[in-house]
């Protein structure tokens, strides 16, 4: 498969005369694979005590991707904010009638099936992180939980149909669209690529989400050594009552 998509992508590059052009900034992409990274191995881990440390770990970086990917929408390069998403019902029905008559219609950034599936999964990776937490602190009850565990699997059921798509785009539009997710860049007019990578902020994601993993477990331990030494306080009613 992979092999094919790259045949097709230099056909397709060497006919139509088009250049790479860069449409995802690096904090798009960097958002992209540690979002799934995060998501995979909370959802591996969801049904495991021993493992529950790390399940936290990745639901906090879930969460904080989120928050970050929504903030991003609003301020972000051109092809990372909401409003370039072909989010319309009759757009959406249009690109669909072209990929089933074999003469799929192009974008540079987001096709429409795309954006419908980037909205779904923010939305529910919101509930998914807001349950979450929620329950980590004590709050809810299974109503909470029942919740949690539905997005999850909706979530899942989102992602292997944007894969699957991904993977027939990209044969039908002869372009290796997992590539431009490492890359960057894809097919277009000059005019069309953004001007800067935002590297430095893609650099600043990175890091803060290394330093997360790499003091979570101290975190953990001060919290657990407190509980632990955390002194038990009885009233003088109690005392006089067991008296």
């Amino acid at each position: 498969m992979k092999s094919r998509i790259k045949a097709l992508t230099e056909t397709n590059t060497a006919a139509s005369g088009m250049n790479r052009v860069l449409v995802w900034d690096l904090p798009t992409r960097l958002f992209h694979w540690l979002l799934a990274l995060s998501f995979a191995g909370a959802f591996l881990t969801a049904d495991s005590e021993r493992q529950r440390d790390i399940h936290v770990l990745l639901g906090y970086t879930f969460a904080g991707l989120v928050a970050f990917r929504l903030v991003w929408g609003i301020a972000g390069t051109r092809y990372a904010r909401f409003p370039s998403f072909g989010f319309a019902p009759r757009e959406i029905g249009r690109y669909l009638g072209s990929l089933l008559s074999g003469a799929p219609r192009r974008y540079v950034g987001h096709n429409p099936a795309g954006s419908v599936a980037i909205f779904l999964m923010l939305g529910l990776g919101t509930a998914i992180a807001a349950s979450g937490i929620a329950m980590f602190n004590g709050f809810g009850g299974d109503g909470l939980e029942e919740l949690h565990e539905g997005a999850a699997n909706a979530m899942l059921a989102v992602v292997l149909v944007h894969v699957a798509g991904v993977l027939v785009s990209s044969v039908l539009h002869r372009e290796n669209l997992i590539r431009s997710m490492i890359t960057g860049r894809k097919l277009g007019e000059p005019g069309e690529g953004i001007r800067s990578s935002r590297a430095w902020l893609g650099a600043l994601l990175l890091a803060a989400v290394l330093a997360f993993w790499y003091g979570y477990p101290s975190w953990t331990a001060v919290e657990t050594a407190a509980e632990r030494t955390a002194p038990t306080h009885v009233s003088v009613l109690d005392e006089t009552a067991h008296r």
